[in-house]
């Protein structure tokens, strides 16, 4: 009987591992309102900052033109829509977040919006490692509508390659509290914001944004 039992379990060990991995792999993102949008210009709303830093959301928001334009859409400069939303008594991101997206679209001319949220920036410190953390999350919002086209998240860290030095346990608390001055005294989240927004909103990646019309993919996708 235990025999059986045990061939059974071995044999039934290659399903299981297939449905685990079956399991782990996202579902393809539904991209037809996307599509149907046809979105050509985006409008980034300041970021949501849910992170302790002050400075994440301004740190996160310099660095998001460069994907967007690169996937092949005009985004309207940061700068002037920051100015715009000053000069209209809209200060912080969560009232520009608040706003109905007809509004946004009436103001700017933008065919869709781009909600981003900061929700991790910055380092956190553990008895052996130091590590700095950006973590971000989008949407895109047809301005006209409302209708959500696309929804997304990524993040980034400095130790990505993992920690490989030598030293034993002294040296490690060593390293350890030297990367934490470091990181506290220098803004070593602004490079690691650079990568997680180039993986949240750069075109071509699985479920990511769609390529838009002005980049030479966006009628092969």
């Amino acid at each position: 009987m235990i025999k059986r039992i045990l061939k059974l379990a071995v044999c039934m060990a290659p399903l299981v591992l297939a449905v685990g991995c079956a399991g782990n792999k996202p579902a393809p993102y539904d991209y037809t309102a996307f599509k149907a949008a046809k979105p050509r210009s985006i409008l980034v709303l300041p970021p949501l900052n849910n992170s302790p830093e002050v400075n994440a959301g301004n740190s996160v928001y310099a660095q998001v033109t460069y994907p967007l334009a690169e996937a092949g859409y005009y985004v309207l400069p940061v700068a002037l829509v920051h100015e715009t939303f000053k000069q209209n008594g809209v200060t912080t991101s969560a009232d520009s977040h608040a706003l109905p997206p007809a509004k946004l679209q009436e103001i700017f001319g933008a065919d869709a919006g781009m909600y981003i949220t900061v929700n991790k920036y910055g380092a956190t410190y553990t008895v052996l490692n130091s590590v700095v953390v950006v973590a971000v999350e989008a949407k895109l919002v047809d301005l006209k509508t409302g209708t959500v086209l696309w929804t997304g998240s990524a993040s980034a860290s400095n130790n990505e390659g993992g920690n490989n030095g030598g030293g034993g346990l002294i040296g490690a608390l060593v390293a350890a509290a030297v990367k934490q001055i470091i990181n506290s005294t220098t803004d070593q989240s602004h490079p690691v914001a650079s990568v997680a927004n180039a993986r949240l909103l750069s075109a071509g990646q699985n479920n990511g944004m769609l390529y838009g019309p002005r980049s030479a993919n966006y009628l092969a996708q």
